[in-house]
C-alpha cells in the first residue's frame, strides 16, 4: 500500500499548470512523445480495469486502481497540452516507425488476458501489465535522450512515467514471486 500511495504522490509532483516561457516552448520531439504515450496509457487503463472484477490479490487491485487513475489524469493533461499548441492529440502509428514505434502491447495479449479463465488471470495479468509499463518507460526514454524534448512539463512528464513505472513494474514482479 505505502508503495501505491508513494507512486501516486510522486506522479501528482509537478502537476501544477503555471504557464511560464520556458514550458511554452516545444518541439516535435515533444508532440510525438504525447502523441505516442496517450495511446499507451489509454491501453494501460484497459488492462487494468480487467482487474476489477477477477480474483487478484487485494495489493494488486491497489495498484490497478491507482495506475488508472494516474495514467487517466495524465491523458487528459497531455491532451489539454496539445490542444493548447494547436497539435494533433493522434496520428498514425506508422507515422512514428522512424522513432522506434508505438510501445503498445499486441491486442492479442490483451484479448487473451480478457478471456483466460480466472485461474490464469493473476499469471497473465502480472505479466501483460509488466510488460505494458516496460513500454511506457522506454516510450519515456526517447522524450529524455539526446535527441528528445525541450519542454519542461513533456520532459518533467517523461522523468515521472519513468519513476513511477519503474516502481509498478518492481512492485509487480515481487507480486509474481
Amino acid at each position: 500500500m505505502r508503495v501505491v500511495l508513494a507512486v501516486v504522490a510522486l506522479l501528482l509532483t509537478g502537476c501544477g499548470s503555471g504557464a511560464t516561457a520556458a514550458a511554452r516552448e516545444y518541439n516535435a520531439a515533444d508532440v510525438m512523445f504525447l502523441q505516442m504515450l496517450i495511446p499507451q496509457n489509454q491501453q494501460g487503463i484497459e488492462i487494468v480495469r480487467l482487474a476489477a472484477a477477477r480474483p487478484l490479490p487485494a495489493s494488486v487491485k491497489e495498484l490497478a486502481a491507482a495506475i488508472e487513475v494516474t495514467q487517466q489524469t495524465e491523458v487528459d493533461d497531455m491532451r489539454r497540452w496539445l490542444h493548447d499548441r494547436n497539435q494533433p492529440e493522434t496520428v498514425a502509428p506508422q507515422a512514428h516507425a522512424g522513432h522506434g514505434g508505438m510501445k503498445l502491447t499486441s491486442p492479442d495479449l490483451v484479448g487473451a488476458l480478457r478471456s483466460a479463465p480466472d485461474s490464469e488471470f493473476t499469471r497473465r495479468f502480472l505479466d501483460v501489465l509488466t510488460g505494458q509499463q516496460q513500454g511506457a518507460v522506454e516510450l519515456a526514454r526517447t522524450e529524455n535522450g539526446t535527441a528528445g524534448g525541450v519542454n519542461a512539463q513533456a520532459r518533467d512528464l517523461a522523468r515521472r512515467v519513468i519513476e513511477s513505472r519503474t516502481a509498478e513494474v518492481k512492485q509487480l514482479l515481487t507480486t509474481k514471486t
